[in-house]
């Protein structure tokens, strides 16, 4: 997955669904000082919001992401602080202070995306009982889960996501068991999933990826029949997939990706008839896909690459409502692809490495497509016919293949996000490509290893987004261009083994330090390399194999090479 579009309904859901209490409260006096010890405890705050945090205005008032009960002596019930969107940093540097357990009548706390407030969760905060939702994501907060939480038995949400918390799990979680959505993904857990995750009868989020998880998946994760989110990708576990995830029949979201599993993908997964994503890709799963699956009636996107499947794939059984699927790198050998993704509106088709030959086919319906993966296969010819009539496609991977064509006669739409043609036999001028075709929502372009000539134009600095740029071993001729020094969000720069000549222009200094790959080598370059950051401080592999490149990392220049 992941799918934090889901995630983060729900949680707006539940943070508003707090009552709305009239704004006439005169705040606690006990709750402003709790309030403003924890203020002492931020020594940096670019959000602005603890600046409106006044000691002489009433906090239910003036406070921003303050609210208020007026009815039970202007008790504190939510405190929001939340990073802001656009501007520049959002920042709140410092700890949690213990004070904030001395706010009894908080119903949601709330700190996201702040980044920078560390420490570790005070174990106190389990003192908080009215608690329904506590939000402390995307800091830095450190340790472990406390296990005092166990007595927060009103809460409905935790979400501890994208912190720096270690050790296991604690079983004990199991005891808030009015939990509706547990998110713990992005930490440092390592360990078993508890096996009494079990009872946690309300759940309905359950996001625990990105973690060293490991172990099996526990079977009692079948018990939890009104599970609609299933997240616990990315960590190390292994064992089979419990085929008691059947019947978790409200399920519409499931990612076990990135894990080492094993085993066939269970049947009992085509009894979730609300499933809507389905993952399992970067295992080790074997044997044939279930029709089960593949024929369930609200799949919108399928993933199972990366694992050891074979042939035959169900694909006549294949549900109408697919949009998405995803098959690279197993054992599939379609040679064709298949009609039944030929002939139906997709958006995301991806058969790397599915042994289909010959030349790319004419969609049916192709106006929809919005990404599509056919690299390591065999495919021959050209490629116009194809994406002519994709307007709204943005990423086109078809690399190492046979493709041959002129690359100056070729159009695609201008929208392209990422294109990947390397290790083909391309040839043409780069000049034909880019004229009359801006791409100036290009942020990936990759045509290495094949057969392109000619220079490389100045107009290539009218793509103005592009952050990943490869045109090692082809055929270029000519110079580098002055006016790759106006693209200033360039990462990763590889024009190596061409037949580029003269200097390195002194203009590229003024990419700066967004750059942090460059190649030159193996081309017929000659003259001081730019003596600045990052081009002097890149290794000397770089530049070797050319003419008479000099100055640091190189040999220092001679007055003749300058």
């Amino acid at each position: 997955m992941t799918n934090p579009l889901c995630i983060s309904i729900f949680s707006t859901l539940l943070i508003f669904s707090l009552h709305t209490y009239s704004s006439h409260a005169s705040c606690n006096a006990a709750d402003k000082a709790a309030l403003l010890s924890f203020k002492i405890g931020i020594t940096v705050d670019t959000t602005g919001i603890l600046s409106t945090w006044d000691p002489d205005l009433d906090c239910c008032e003036a406070w921003e992401g303050i609210e208020c009960n007026p009815t039970a002596g202007g008790r504190v019930t939510g405190l929001q602080l939340v990073s802001r969107k656009g501007g520049g940093p959002s920042i709140m540097k410092g700890t949690l202070s213990p004070s904030l357990a001395s706010l009894h009548s908080l119903e949601v706390l709330v700190i996201t995306g702040l980044q920078r407030i560390e420490g570790s969760i005070p174990e106190n905060l389990s003192e908080v009982t009215n608690l329904t939702q506590l939000y402390l994501e995307d800091l830095m907060l450190q340790g472990t889960i406390p296990s005092s939480f166990t007595r927060l038995r009103s809460l409905k949400a935790l979400s501890l996501s994208g912190n720096h918390l270690m050790g296991q799990i604690p079983s004990s979680l199991s005891s808030v068991s009015n939990l509706v959505q547990l998110s713990l993904s992005r930490n440092l857990f390592m360990g078993p999933i508890p096996d009494s995750f079990g009872r946690l009868s309300h759940l309905q989020i359950l996001d625990l990826s990105h973690n060293s998880l490991s172990g099996v998946i526990p079977a009692s994760l079948g018990l939890l029949i009104g599970l609609t989110y299933l997240d616990l990708s990315h960590n190390n576990f292994t064992g089979k997939i419990p085929v008691s995830l059947g019947d978790s029949t409200m399920l519409q979201d499931v990612s076990l990706s990135h894990n080492r599993l094993t085993g066939g993908i269970p049947s009992q997964i085509g009894g979730l008839k609300s499933l809507m994503t389905l993952s399992l890709s970067e295992n080790l799963l074997t044997g044939m896909v279930p029709m089960a699956i593949t024929s369930l009636p609200k799949l919108w996107s399928l993933n199972l690459s990366h694992n050891i499947l074979s042939d035959p794939f169900p694909g006549s059984a294949i549900s109408p409502s697919l949009l998405s699927i995803d098959l690279s790198y197993n054992g599939f050998h379609f040679r064709d692809i298949p009609y039944w993704i030929r002939e139906r509106a997709m958006t995301n088709v991806h058969l790397a490495g599915c042994g289909i030959t010959g030349s790319l086919p004419r969609f049916l319906r192709p106006s929809q497509f919005n990404s599509i993966d056919l690299s390591d296969n065999f495919l021959s010819g050209d490629i116009n016919a194809t994406f002519a009539r994709m307007p709204y496609i943005e990423k086109i991977k078809l690399s190492n293949n046979q493709l041959r064509f002129d690359i100056s006669r070729i159009t695609l739409p201008h929208q392209l996000f990422h294109l990947d043609l390397h290790s083909n036999q391309i040839y043409g001028s780069l000049s034909g490509f880019l004229k009359g075709q801006p791409f100036k929502f290009l942020e990936s372009l990759d045509m290495s290893r094949n057969q392109i000539t000619g220079e490389i134009p100045s107009l290539i600095s009218e793509m103005s987004n592009l952050v990943m740029l490869d045109l090692s071993r082809n055929q270029i001729e000519g110079t580098i261009p002055d006016s790759v020094g106006q693209m200033g969000r360039l990462e990763w720069l590889d024009v190596s083994n061409n037949r580029l000549e003269k200097k390195i222009p002194e203009s590229l200094i003024m990419i700066g330090g967004h750059l942090r790959h460059a190649n030159f080598r193996g081309n017929r370059l000659c003259g001081q390399i730019p003596q600045g950051r990052p081009f002097n401080a890149f290794p000397i592999s770089t530049y070797l194999h050319n003419l008479c490149l000099c100055g640091k990392p190189m040999p220092p220049c001679k007055s003749s090479n300058q």
